[in-house]
């Protein structure tokens, strides 16, 4: 196996038990607190569905709307980078430098904390560019 695929499996799974971790955590805020917006999962625990999310549920969705917009950006140009032979050398730290960074952004979404949040995000975007340039240099 090369190592831009080993390096790009290892990141691709890592950052499937990070937004796995992000599902778990609103579901412990929710389970927690027993409040629940969905009228089926209220009523499941004998509760009224509540008006709104609670807000530590709120956060996280965002966050996972965020990795949304980016780690399916991440996984394309990963595979595109593997198929053209790209720089192996460069996808490690590209690869789990954006994981990182996907980390970090998680972790200071859900704790509130700017300016942050921000600089991990643009960690993680500056790893995609890296990708595209090096994905455009490897082609003939």
């Amino acid at each position: 196996m090369g190592e831009a695929i080993y390096w790009y499996a290892v990141a691709s799974v890592l950052l499937f038990f990070k937004m796995f971790a992000v599902s778990a955590y609103q579901g412990f805020y929710r389970i927690g607190k027993m409040t629940f917006k969905t009228p089926e999962d209220a009523a499941f625990v004998g509760r009224a569905a509540a008006g709104e999310e609670l807000p530590q549920v709120q956060r996280a969705a965002r966050a996972w709307l965020n990795d949304l917009e980016n780690i399916p950006i991440f996984l394309a140009l990963g595979v595109a980078y593997v198929w053209v032979g790209a720089s192996p050398g460069a996808a490690a730290w590209l690869f789990l430098t954006f994981t990182g960074a996907r980390y970090l952004h998680t972790v200071f979404y859900l704790s509130g904390l700017q300016p942050w949040r921000t600089v991990a995000y643009a960690v993680g975007v500056v790893c995609l560019f890296g990708m595209s340039v090096q994905i455009i240099l490897a082609l003939p």
